[in-house]
């Protein structure tokens, strides 16, 4: 019998992200894509976007090594958003905008020449995705930390739009990948638009997808404060009784031990709280009447 070794591939753990719940970005990527394709579907929306659908959205890590690509940074009081939009795709909406030839959209885009147009065609779409970004990391937080952060701006003119340069190794982005199956091109035409997110902000998407941050939303309980849920162990004693050591050795079975019952003593570990009354409630022992321990 032959038998064929395999090397493994094991995911490398990064030290500065145990402990949070990187497991549960997939989640998050569902949600986005939900409010992706339904901010593409909307009126204002569709006079560029046209038949575009969005088929997936995934996290991923850079490395390095990726291919360079144009990017936009765009700033907001939560954080910076980097976005790059595939040249095929842009052009695609172009000329959708512009009601140009559907064949146009088979164009290899290396011998389009840029033009201003274009430009500024990248910087509305990178404004409108950006900001259904923001609104969706916004929206995961937890209702204290809305509070006390700054509002994510959702609106286009909100996001400041500036040349950005190629996002460093190691940096999280979240890839897109659309198609539009009606620009009569075959097969159609597929492509993708990439978010960067600086460390501020990625930071935000963990917080929101903590799962107690998810419960707490579901229960709209606000959790109780310490005070009333610290639990400590009170002891209390009933009796003491003060004899000789001879006379406890002379104790034999069915003595009896004369005391007399005054107020109990109630102690945290070691230390006298309360003084307390003893008294009888439906066949069991109870403590009332509780002092403060002078």
């Amino acid at each position: 019998m032959n038998l064929v070794k395999k090397n493994a591939q094991h995911q490398v753990l990064d030290p500065c992200l145990l402990g949070r719940p990187v497991h549960r970005l997939p989640v998050f990527a569902a949600q986005l894509k939900e409010d992706l394709a339904q901010a593409m579907r909307l009126n204002l929306n569709r006079r560029y976007w046209g038949s575009f659908q969005v088929d997936s959205v995934d996290f991923a890590r850079l490395d390095g090594s990726e291919p360079r690509a144009r990017w936009l940074n765009f700033a907001a009081p939560a954080g910076d958003i980097a976005f790059s939009l595939e040249r095929k795709v842009l052009l695609s909406v172009l000329n959708f905008r512009y009601g140009r030839s559907k064949s146009d959209g088979s164009l290899d885009d290396a011998t389009v020449k840029v033009t201003a147009t274009e430009d500024r065609l990248a910087v509305v779409l990178g404004q409108q995705l950006a900001g259904t970004l923001a609104g969706r990391i916004e929206a995961n937080l937890p209702r204290q930390e809305k509070a006390e952060a700054p509002p994510a701006d959702t609106h286009a003119h909100d996001f400041h739009a500036a040349p950005g340069a190629q996002p460093a190794a190691g940096t999280w982005v979240i890839n897109v990948t659309v198609s539009d199956h009606d620009t009569g091109a075959k097969p159609a035409l597929v492509g993708r638009f990439s978010f960067a997110l600086d460390k501020q902000l990625m930071t935000s998407v963990l917080h929101g997808l903590a799962p107690e941050r998810d419960n707490a939303r579901r229960t709209g309980q606000v959790q109780a404060p310490l005070v009333s849920r610290l639990q400590v162990h009170l002891k209390g004693i009933l009796v003491t009784k003060d004899i000789l050591l001879g006379n406890l050795f002379d104790l034999q079975l069915g003595d009896v031990i004369p005391i007399s019952m005054h107020r109990a003593d109630v102690l945290l570990d070691d230390s006298r709280l309360f003084t307390a009354a003893v008294s009888e409630h439906k066949g069991k022992i109870c403590l009332t009447s509780f002092e403060d321990a002078e």
